[in-house]
């Protein structure tokens, strides 16, 4: 202490002196030299992401709008879901343009995956069902009754999002009305169901997103209670993250890496959804304990100025083989909306 007084004496306190302007003389003397920014060696320690303006490749008169859904399927093409015509189009990672197909029930199409065989699911909270087509579009099977509302094996009340195991096996979660996952066998018959409204284990409040591991666990992303809850296939719930974000959607990699999209956590304020309108836009990537591994940012659009890189709700997620990620937007008040790729940067890059 004698040392820092010598090399920086303690001015005397006045009777009318201020403690703060003694801590003020003492921390201005205890203050580094600031490095020349020369100095610094600018190495990219974080691993980061580039928006690609080019992709995907489209024409002028290409309308978007709620891009609700993503997913990139074993070729690494990239699928696309929005709510006009064509609703489903799908594309290399380059931005090429595939093919597209439509089908005249679409009407809120909400969700796609694509399973082990190849073939497409695409939930529909409009039309009240699950349903599974070809890669061409040729309809397959449908889970629930068209434009019928329920909550019995047969029927859904806006049903969220799917996920199909390597044995055939569809978990789905009726999330908007029902707050519930419905398991089905291959064939498409009724097996199983669990979760009620709440906030205590195994309950559920708008199970919005749903994702599998290598170990066949069904991770739900909880809107409204911002949550991620872990459950087996039977329905015993796992464990849960909490305190990490609000999870709009989930997609986990061939490695079991878990990559989370949606806005920080909030408590609840006067709209019917919790988080609504957001005030960020993250992206998480998680091992399967939970475990952060990467976390990036990206900014809020502004609706009336859209530019590549901000994003205007995020609501869908996919990763494709080279780590590229794709994000989708929904505001619900926006004209427009856009699927957009961002470039993995490595670090060191």
């Amino acid at each position: 202490m004698n040392a820092l007084r010598n090399a920086c004496p303690i001015p005397s306190l006045s009777p009318t002196g201020s403690g703060l302007v003694v801590a003020a003389a003492v921390l201005g003397c205890l203050a580094p030299e600031a490095t020349p920014a020369s100095r610094y060696p600018k190495i990219n320690l974080a691993v980061g992401y580039q928006a690609d303006p080019t992709w995907p490749a489209k024409s002028p008169d290409c309308a978007w709008r709620y891009v609700t859904g993503l997913a990139v399927d074993a070729k690494d093409r990239v699928w696309t879901l929005n709510a006009v015509k064509p609703q489903v189009r799908v594309y290399a990672t380059d931005g090429k343009f595939l093919f597209a197909w439509s089908q005249p029930q679409f009407k809120n199409p909400h969700h796609v995956t694509i399973d082990p065989k190849g073939d497409v699911w695409i939930t529909d909270y409009g039309n009240q069902v699950v349903q599974k087509f070809s890669p061409k579009g040729d309809l397959l099977l449908t889970l629930g009754t068209l434009n019928e509302r329920g909550d019995d094996a047969k029927h859904f009340n806006m049903p969220t999002a799917a996920v199909v195991t390597p044995a055939g096996d569809v978990f789905v979660t009726d999330g908007y009305g029902n707050n519930r996952v419905v398991h089905f066998d291959a064939q498409g018959r009724f097996v199983n169901t669990w979760g009620t409204l709440g906030v205590k284990t195994g309950q559920l409040s708008q199970p919005h997103a749903i994702a599998i591991d290598s170990k066949g666990r069904l991770y739900v992303g909880e809107r409204n209670n911002c949550r991620i809850q872990i459950f087996d296939q039977s329905g015993k719930s796992l464990g849960q993250w909490r305190n990490l974000c609000n999870p709009w959607g989930i997609w986990i990699t061939p490695k079991d890496e878990v990559y989370v999209c949606g806005s920080s956590p909030k408590r609840w304020g006067a709209h019917g959804n919790l988080g609504n309108p957001p005030t960020d836009q993250l992206v998480m990537k998680l091992d399967t304990t939970g475990r952060v591994l990467e976390l990036w940012t990206f900014p809020l659009a502004d609706p009336d100025n859209l530019k590549p890189g901000e994003i205007d709700w995020i609501h869908a997620i996919a990763v494709d083989a080279k780590g590229d990620l794709y994000l989708g937007d929904v505001a619900d008040n926006s004209k427009t909306h856009r699927a957009q790729k961002f470039i993995r940067l490595l670090a060191g890059d």
